[in-house]
């Protein structure tokens, strides 16, 4: 088992150990031509050492996977597995339990068996794990986790180096601490750095500081782009972070942790590419876990690159369109987006499936003007600012709050309208409100002054007029510092309406309510001169 302390917090037959005695090899297809079973025991670890002792019991009922079978512990916390020489072992957390994690609030659930250990890469990947042990313990203790809970979502933090690891401490981690949250835990929806794996660790470390344990999501930009195929483009992400899919329970939600990024080198070219798609393995993995899985019950798929843009979802949308409850989150585009998926591309369920493209912690890839603290505003495509998503779970029903990088928590759109405009042209002005987590489901209403007459804009695709005017600035003959922004996109949630016709001379209001799709009201407001 050599190199495997660090990967894992399982620790085999200890008892043994201690005395010095070296443990059996179970025969694997390196040593005959026989498929090598795994075993061993999910238990109540008492006093959270990692090992079993005589008075901790194996745990019934608790599922363990290969990445393709899954196996459902017996009355003494027993499974048995089929294994080849590149497996991860890994437990699916069930309610009211938890794995250990390690010093970075990384989930331990999994044991790595590699005993040649990964290829050469330029970011290492898992160390040779040796023989097969006789017994592969997975330690859980318990935890209280109600109907009702709240987890953080990042989508691509991204970082290049520490200076921008640095960025996010400072525009996002800071105010979470400041603030305090009570989320059970986070996770980063991929792209967690920006090809230089070895980024991982000091963000890890960063990150560890909220205190919850966080999962992680592989994205495009987390790979070993020096490998060969998709089988081994994810070593580095494995000596890390474990399995680069995988499955847990929290509370009455069921998380389904998918690697929607398949990795491959085309004939006769040196560099390789990717496009978004899951496999025959994982299509397995995800149809074993969803059939043990009550119909009932709420799933939420976690992914990076967003749904639509999956080569094989046709085939996950029959998975999934069957359940009444049913949501996917992913990232990886950049800006904020609401998308319900139905016959227009195949999904065949009752209602439209929510897929959520998540807010990104590192907007337009650290790009754009830096502020005061050096900070680049960092503003995505959308015109919506960086940050994170709040997601509050309550048995079947769920609610997204978005949260600006060091902003208000009620920082949820911005207003666009001149400056000054004459009463005689203010029935033919345009009045723009980017509502950043707005989506079809949402309502905009639009008040001038003191009245109570309230509007509803219309929805409409068009660029974010700020983000225009800024990408106006970096063409012209003085472009201000920074790197640039990406090209602007008609974003998918802002409103428009029109100003009052003839409204007194002065200087007026413009207030803004809008109501979203879980029933929140947000206000904001804009001062306007009338001449």
């Amino acid at each position: 088992m050599r190199g495997n302390s660090t990967v894992t917090p399982i620790r085999i037959a200890p008892l043994l150990a201690l005395a010095g005695l070296t443990l059996p090899p179970i025969a694997t297809s390196s040593q005959d031509d026989r498929p090598a079973t795994a075993t061993g025991v999910v238990f109540h670890d008492r006093d959270r050492d990692g090992s079993r002792g005589d008075d901790e019991e194996g745990i019934a009922g608790v599922r363990v996977s290969n990445g393709r079978e899954i196996a459902t512990t017996d009355a003494e916390g027993r499974y048995e597995l089929p294994i080849d020489d590149d497996t991860i072992l890994f437990v699916i957390k069930p309610r009211g339990w938890m794995t250990p994690v390690n010093e970075d609030h990384l989930p331990r659930f999994f044991y790595i068996h590699k005993p040649a250990g990964s290829p050469e890469s330029r970011f290492p990947g898992v160390a040779p794990t040796g023989p097969l042990p006789e017994s592969i313990d997975f330690p859980l203790h318990p935890q209280a986790e109600p109907d009702v809970f709240r987890a953080l979502f990042f989508g691509d933090t991204q970082p290049r180096d520490l200076k921008e690891v640095e960025y996010i401490a400072h525009d996002v981690i800071e105010p979470i601490l400041r603030e305090g949250t009570d989320a059970s835990f986070g996770v980063t929806l991929g792209d967690i750095v920006f090809d230089d794996l070895s980024v991982m660790d000091p963000l890890n470390k960063a990150i560890a500081l909220i205190g919850i344990p966080w999962y992680n999501v592989i994205g495009n930009h987390d790979m070993n782009y020096d490998a060969d195929d998709d089988d081994h483009s994810d070593e580095t992400f494995e000596r890390i972070y474990g399995p680069s899919y995988y499955a847990f329970d929290h509370g009455p939600v069921h998380f389904l942790v998918l690697d929607d990024v398949s990795w491959f080198v085309p004939e006769g070219e040196d560099r390789g590419r990717y496009i978004g798609g899951l496999g025959a393995r994982q299509m397995e993995f995800i149809r074993n876990d969803l059939a043990m899985i009550p119909e009932d019950q709420l799933v939420v798929l976690m992914m990076h690159i967003p749904l639509l843009e999956v080569e094989d979802r046709q085939e996950l949308y029959r998975l999934i369109e069957q359940r009444p409850f049913a949501l996917s989150v992913s990232a990886h585009t950049h800006f904020l987006e609401h998308v319900f998926i139905g016959e227009e591309d195949g999904f065949r369920g009752a209602q439209p499936h929510h897929h959520v493209v998540n807010v990104t912690v590192c907007g337009s890839w650290w790009s754009g003007t830096p502020d005061e603290q050096g900070i680049p505003h960092t503003t995505m495509r959308d015109g919506a600012p960086n940050g994170y998503s709040v997601f509050t779970f309550d048995g079947h029903d769920y609610d997204i709050e978005f949260r600006a990088a060091r902003r208000p928590a009620d920082h949820q759109m911005t207003i666009f309208a001149p400056e000054e405009v004459a009463s005689s042209d203010a029935g033919d002005t345009e009045v723009l409100v980017n509502v950043f987590n707005g989506s079809e489901k949402s309502t905009v209403e639009m008040a001038f002054g003191d009245s109570e007459s309230w509007t509803l804009l219309e929805h409409v695709a068009v660029p974010d007029p700020y983000y225009a005017k800024m990408k106006e600035l970096e063409a012209g003959a003085n472009p201000p510092p920074g790197r640039k922004l990406p090209g602007i996109i008609d974003s998918p949630h802002i409103w428009r309406g029109l100003l009052p016709a003839d409204p007194e001379p002065g200087t007026h209001v413009i207030r803004v309510r809008t109501t979203d799709q879980f029933g929140k009201t947000y206000f904001d407001q804009r001062i306007i001169r009338v001449r």
